[in-house]
């Protein structure tokens, strides 16, 4: 059993399981129903999401220091009790079941997923 990181909208691989997208918004465009269907998310998880003041640090990052500024922003979010309690919840989940982790960001580097992964990888999790 494992969790996988994933870009949302692309195939789903096989066992992948539940897809949980750590998304601030919907993908735009897309009704609700075919969320699933079309590989967007099983299920819409925003907590796991930057602030919107935090995804605009990562998206405008130019620079190293930039994207440091965007991580150590981020990861005091995630230090906070509900966003904490979730991603030790997903790492123990991890060890029995198969889901995935997603964003819609192409480069996973410059994504806030890269440090879901590590958060994730952190606390035990198994990660494919």
């Amino acid at each position: 059993m494992t969790v996988r990181i994933v870009r949302l909208g692309t195939p789903r691989l096989a066992n992948e399981g539940l897809r949980i997208g750590t998304v601030r918004r919907p993908p735009r465009g897309v009704p609700a129903a075919r969320f699933a269907s079309e590989d967007w998310y099983d299920v819409w998880y925003p907590e796991l999401s930057p602030s919107p003041e935090v995804v605009k640090l990562g998206q405008q990052a130019q620079s190293e220091k930039d994207w440091a500024v965007f991580t150590r922003k981020f990861r005091a979010e995630m230090a906070e009790p509900h966003a904490s309690r979730t991603l030790d919840l997903l790492a123990a989940l991890s060890r029995t079941a198969d889901f995935a982790v997603g964003c819609y960001c192409e480069n996973e580097a410059r994504c806030h997923r890269s440090l879901l992964r590590e958060l994730l990888a952190e606390r035990g999790a198994r990660m494919e």
